[in-house]
């Protein structure tokens, strides 16, 4: 396998390249491990690299199709979110799935209070379109590897946005969830794992095998869709909220939603966000005798 097939491989091609025998996974990680030593010094989405690891992830995927299995996601290099490792619900139905891990994705770290930035040893995770600028995060590495054809599949988690958003700025398919079709990370069951991926299929191949098969509801009434630049609250680009106002109504038009003209009127959730990630917010472990409870203990 040359670089240059690689880089434009997806996930679901590389896949059956690999179940197929056209490809090996052995080859398609040696390709990704060949361009992460060409690109990431730049970008730095990684923060470590599993060299030894992924080749060894790969001889058991090529093992495992030699003896007629047939994993749907054989041989795709994936980068997994620091914050994650290998050890999360994610990582471990991915790796089942056939996938072969190559890297730690850069995360925030200490001063990035809207953790908008991946954090290396070499300096702070670059957006790959304009380097002076934030990838977004909290997912700030695996948008940047995927965007960069690093990988064709990274992993990253959301509860506000930490997929989304860095998939908006680095120009890549981010997904989150239905709540509920995913264990949560969090006791609000809000964070939740997901892709970061370059073509909507793999973002689709991803929730196979990571949330499984989901069972189709009868459509009971025709759903209903409202448009909103600002919520109520912000201020966005016009240019951006012409290019988001254009795909809602084409979408709207096109999976035949009902259009709603009802004004958004929500409240800026910066000042709750930062107050609850703020050291006075995290919850107070009980020493006996227990003290009267604050605002901050509940």
């Amino acid at each position: 396998m040359n670089d240059l097939d690689f880089l434009r491989l997806g996930a679901v091609d590389i896949a059956a390249a690999v179940r197929s025998g056209e490809l090996s996974a052995a080859e398609v990680t040696a390709a990704a491990l060949r361009r992460i030593a060409e690109v990431d010094d730049g970008v730095r989405a990684f923060a470590d690299v599993w060299r030894d690891a992924a080749h060894a992830d790969a001889r058991r995927v090529d093992a495992a199709v030699r003896r007629g299995g047939r994993p749907p996601l054989a041989g795709v290099p994936i980068g997994v979110k620091a914050t994650e490792g290998r050890s999360s619900e994610q990582s471990r139905r991915l790796l089942a799935a056939g996938c072969v891990p190559v890297g730690a994705t850069a995360t925030p770290g200490p001063g990035t209070p809207w953790r908008t930035w991946g954090l290396t040893d070499r300096g702070p995770t670059r957006n790959p379109w304009l380097p002076d600028r934030s990838p977004g995060g909290s997912s700030a590495g695996s948008a940047v590897a995927v965007a960069t054809r690093m990988v064709p599949l990274a992993t990253g988690n959301d509860g506000a946005g930490s997929v989304r958003i860095p998939a908006a700025w680095c120009g890549v398919v981010g997904l989150k969830p239905t709540t509920g079709r995913l264990p949560a990370r969090d006791r609000a069951g809000l964070n939740v794992g997901g892709p970061l991926v370059r073509h909507a299929a793999d973002a689709a191949a991803w929730l196979a095998a990571v949330a499984g098969p989901s069972t189709p509801r009868p459509a009971t009434a025709r759903a209903r869709i409202t448009w909103s630049a600002t919520l109520g609250f912000a201020t966005p680009e016009p240019a951006v909220a012409a290019v988001a106002e254009a795909a809602s109504r084409a979408l709207t038009g096109r999976l035949g939603l009902t259009p709603v003209d009802r004004p958004v009127r929500l409240r800026d959730p910066a000042p709750a966000w930062t107050a609850l990630r703020s050291p006075a917010a995290e919850p107070r472990p009980p020493h006996p005798p227990h003290p009267p409870r604050t605002v901050n203990d509940r």
